[in-house]
């Protein structure tokens, strides 16, 4: 299979294919970061590929193909530098798992990192508003009612995080700030362990110029999360990596920080619509030097 399709400008490189095997392609050590939100097991329905992590048919086969996304990321992230990789406690249902709870992904993606080397580095919650979330889901444990029927069944809403992790090794091109633009206020928020003043409604889905027949991507990442992640953990001119693009959001905003993005979409639809995206990003006459990333055959 490999690239299905491929757009390579001077800023960025987007490739419509298995990330598992287009990462293979890309050199070692070439990228400076990477953010991505990779699919929640078997939560959400992406594509009907067989090939799409979303589709495997147990928990057991999504982290044995998860192996091959995490082995790829070592080897391509250079030493000393970050993965930020969003995700959140996933719910677990009596019809798919025997019993109503929650499970522990944030968990087992930091122990598929760890085995491949990288090092836990930090972690950040990001709020969510369980009214919303009740209204979204109807999950019994977020349900008023639930209190006057039998409260050991009701629990908090489901926060997001952002877990990253560091490949070890040193860091060659220091990461470094200025007063001037990282006030201490500003580095007192950033470093919270809960971001409460996440704009949930601030998604590529909004800002991007869409029409009715464009498809709506399931679960974009805030561009308020991205944009901290990226302004905190790379320098302008650096290289950002995403193996799960979907419509680009990751890829859109580094873009916009005067950084390039590399990225790679299984899906068709949300690939082309991510080439569209990094486009609009491209306001600015003022280009960047070429990185070094070409074809992948």
């Amino acid at each position: 299979m490999k690239v299905l399709n491929q757009v390579i400008k001077e800023r960025y490189a987007l490739y419509n294919g298995d990330s598992a095997e287009v990462m293979q392609g890309l050199p070692s050590d070439s990228m400076d970061y990477s953010i991505f939100s990779p699919p929640f097991e078997s939560l959400y329905t992406y594509s009907d590929s067989d090939r799409d992590l979303g589709n495997c048919r147990n928990e057991e086969e999504f982290y044995q193909q998860f192996d091959f996304i995490a082995k790829e990321l070592y080897r391509i992230i250079k030493p000393g530098r970050l993965i930020s990789v969003h995700c959140m406690d996933l719910p677990a249902s009596l019809n798919n798992d025997g019993f109503i709870g929650l499970k522990d992904f944030p968990g087992k993606l930091i122990k598929v990192f760890e085995k491949v080397g990288f090092i836990y580095h930090s972690r950040v919650t990001i709020w969510k508003d369980p009214v919303v979330a009740m209204q979204r889901t109807k999950a019994l444990g977020l349900l008023h009612k639930q209190i006057k029927k039998d409260s050991s069944m009701c629990r908090q809403g489901i926060a997001d995080y952002i877990i990253t992790l560091r490949k070890p090794g040193e860091n060659k091109e220091r990461i470094s700030h200025t007063n001037e633009t990282f006030l201490v206020e500003k580095w007192q928020q950033y470093a919270s362990p809960v971001w409460m003043d996440i704009n949930q409604s601030n998604t590529l889905n909004r800002k991007s110029a869409r029409d009715e027949r464009d498809e709506k991507h399931i679960c974009p990442l805030q561009l308020d999360v991205i944009e901290r992640c990226i302004e905190l953990w790379t320098n302008e001119g650096d290289t950002v990596f995403t193996p799960f693009l979907g419509i680009g959001s990751e890829a859109y905003q580094a873009l916009k920080m005067n950084r390039n993005a590399v990225g790679i979409e299984l899906k068709e639809s949300y690939f082309e619509q991510a080439v569209k995206n990094c486009e609009n990003a491209l306001t600015s006459p003022v280009q960047l030097s070429l990185f070094d990333v070409g074809e992948v055959e």
